[in-house]
């Protein structure tokens, strides 16, 4: 969804690092109130030592209610998630003229043909289809559209063939029950196999052109799933789906062809395949443990762990440590050479290599279930519909789940960084936009969410602090003091911005896509939370491990290049001039440069709401 550049600039931006180095032993700063590393006036670090500090003044001067301790507190609600709501469906109707009359007495046994006799029994249609099934099934019909699957007073060559199709579904990662039509049981009677015929031939290409349009655009409309899924959901033309059929030497190929085409979607399909096939839970190795273990430690459980690797380890690392995997003999004693063979799993996986095996090692260990994995991959497989089957030659993804940022070029991805995300309160969205500008040395634009959630009890408590930090504040675009602000009143018309500078939230740069929910990549103090195997930890921007590096990309410079805009000092605005898409995205299954699936922690438990909006649907079908 886009906005207009200005538009985007009243939308106070919404990143704010949560936490950032060290303060100075002089002052404190807005990002430890924000942390709550700020009380009663003393700096608590992270070790849970403090340093005495100015206490903060007890009442509000300029207010009628300084200092009111009973004083409410407004707060303001992010996005929810819904009760899925499914397509309606309605009854396939049709007008007079599309069905000529045929007296049963000229219905004789034998005498079935696909027009007039079956097109006089249309008006009885009692099929139900979603609106667009429904408007695309009745035109063509009306329009005199010769019948697609029935000939000869029977189901045809072609029927046969789409019903195969529907039936194998599931491999597309669609619900074969969603398109499921009975082949009906002719009794010889004239008048009774007419009416069974041109039921059929009305329900299958009910049941075609929805398989169709679930192929292109998916089950469920994203939308519906929450206020964090942003989509413009597919039109699909349905229109020239039954003529195409009818004329088309081979309708396999043709329904096939609906399907997405592109390298991820068929890596996903061929995952389901795998997982269907083996379906067999024998291998995994199941790890207890209940507290970290360290190197030179010592746990039964490590006999497990080795075991574990041997099963999930890639050929190259099993190679690697191929002596200590065949001369292990089951010790609990956690030595070095096992703690390299941890590692350099660890670097495998994706995971901070140290050694230390905890919960994030454990999962990466054991896995996810057959099951598990399976529904991953489904949920994946509708989402990648949601999307566009061709990604762009140029392009950047984001993978929430995994915490990764990938540059492609030319079709291939040229680097990926880590990111941090929103955390569980503060969800990053799932959509897509367009890459606009850069902006280095930036400004950091506090959002109303923030102020009123987080900053309003402290200001209360402090209302100069801004003031003393260098922050800017304004009400109605006019220049005021923090200590003049009425923070009891309404926030209405009141910004606070903080300006570039070593300790600006945002770091030395970010990158814009101008959007409704205010989300864009930046660089962050904040170094550290990139070590860490989890990482939703911001207020919902995406933070860049190496932003430098991704900046020189989308604008097609060198890294040094942006290191001389920044070295300059002003705020700027560097803008991108190729088309450049990005993908805020959410898969918790998802292909890796080389095709193979890498499962992800669903850190939102967005999946389930996927699951429950395939049940919703599916049950509304099945009701029709």
């Amino acid at each position: 969804m886009k906005i207009s550049r200005s538009a985007a600039a009243a939308l106070t931006l919404s990143c704010l690092a949560t936490a950032v180095a060290p303060s100075p032993a002089a002052a404190y700063t807005l990002l430890d109130m924000l942390r709550g590393n700020v009380k009663n006036g003393r700096l608590i670090d992270r070790q849970g030592t403090t340093e005495q500090y100015a206490p903060a003044p007890s009442r509000m001067p300029g207010t009628g209610n300084a200092g009111s301790a009973a004083a409410s507190t407004p707060k303001v609600t992010g996005p929810r998630y819904y009760t899925y709501k499914p397509d309606a469906v309605r009854r396939i109707a049709f007008r007079d003229n599309a069905a000529v009359a045929v007296p049963d007495s000229e219905l004789t046994t034998g005498s079935v043909t696909s027009d007039p006799d079956l097109r006089s029994f249309l008006s009885s249609s009692s099929v139900l289809a979603p609106a667009t099934v429904a408007d695309a099934v009745e035109a063509y019909y009306s329009d005199g559209g010769a019948f697609v699957w029935v000939e000869d007073g029977g189901v045809n060559e072609r029927a046969r063939a789409a019903l195969a199709v529907l039936a194998d579904a599931g491999a597309y990662g669609l619900d074969a029950d969603d398109y499921a039509v009975v082949q009906p049981a002719l009794s010889g009677e004239a008048g009774a196999d007419a009416a069974a015929l041109s039921a059929f031939e009305i329900e299958l290409s009910a049941r075609v052109l929805a398989y169709v349009e679930d192929a292109q655009r998916g089950r469920v409309d994203p939308n519906r799933i929450s206020g964090y899924h942003d989509f413009a959901r597919k039109k699909i033309n349905l229109a020239p789906v039954l003529k195409i059929v009818k004329a088309s030497p081979d309708v396999t190929a043709y329904l096939v062809s609906r399907q997405p085409s592109s390298a991820h979607f068929a890596a996903l399909k061929a995952e389901l395949a795998r997982l269907k096939s083996e379906n067999d839970e024998s291998h995994r190795v199941r790890i207890d443990l209940e507290r970290l273990l360290r190197p030179g430690q010592s746990n039964p459980e490590l006999a497990n762990i080795v075991e574990a690797i041997r099963h999930r380890g890639s050929a190259a690392l099993k190679a690697q440590h191929a002596e200590i995997l065949s001369s292990y003999a089951g010790s609990p004693d956690y030595a070095p050479e096992l703690v390299d063979l941890v590692k350099d799993f660890q670097q495998e996986a994706g995971l901070k290599p140290d050694g230390v095996v905890g919960a994030a090692t454990v999962r990466a260990l054991v896995g996810d279930s057959n099951d598990a994995k399976i529904a991953k991959v489904v949920v994946a497989m509708e989402q990648a519909r949601w999307l566009p089957n061709d990604l762009g030659s140029r392009h950047v993804f984001i993978n929430q789940p995994a915490y990764t940022a990938s540059y492609f070029e030319g079709g291939a991805q040229q680097f990926s960084m880590r990111v941090v995300i929103g955390s569980k309160a503060n969800q990053t969205y799932f959509f897509q936009d367009q890459i606009e500008t850069v902006e280095v040395n930036p400004y950091w634009g506090v959002p109303q969410s923030i102020i009123i959630n987080e900053m309003l009890p402290k200001l209360r408590a402090d209302p100069s602090y801004l003031d003393r930090m260098g922050y800017e504040v304004a009400l109605n675009g006019r220049a005021v003091p923090s200590s003049s602000v009425n923070w009891y009143g309404s926030t209405s018309g009141l910004s606070v911005r903080q300006p570039p500078s070593s300790d600006n939230a945002l770091g030395e740069l970010k990158i814009l896509f101008p959007n409704a929910h205010a989300i864009y990549m930046h660089d962050t103090p904040s170094k550290s939370f990139f070590n860490r195997d989890m990482r939703a930890l911001s207020h919902g921007c995406v933070r860049l491990a190496e932003p430098r590096r991704m900046a020189a990309a989308v604008l097609g410079v060198t890294e040094e290049d942006v290191g001389k805009q920044i070295d300059a000092g002003r705020n700027r605005a560097l803008r991108v001039t190729a088309d450049i898409p990005v993908y805020i995205a959410y898969f918790t299954a998802w292909p890796d440069e080389q095709g193979v699936i890498h499962y992800y922690d669903d850190v939102y438990d967005r999946d389930s709401y996927v699951q429950k909006a395939f049940s919703a649907t599916s049950k509304a079908r099945l009701a029709s």
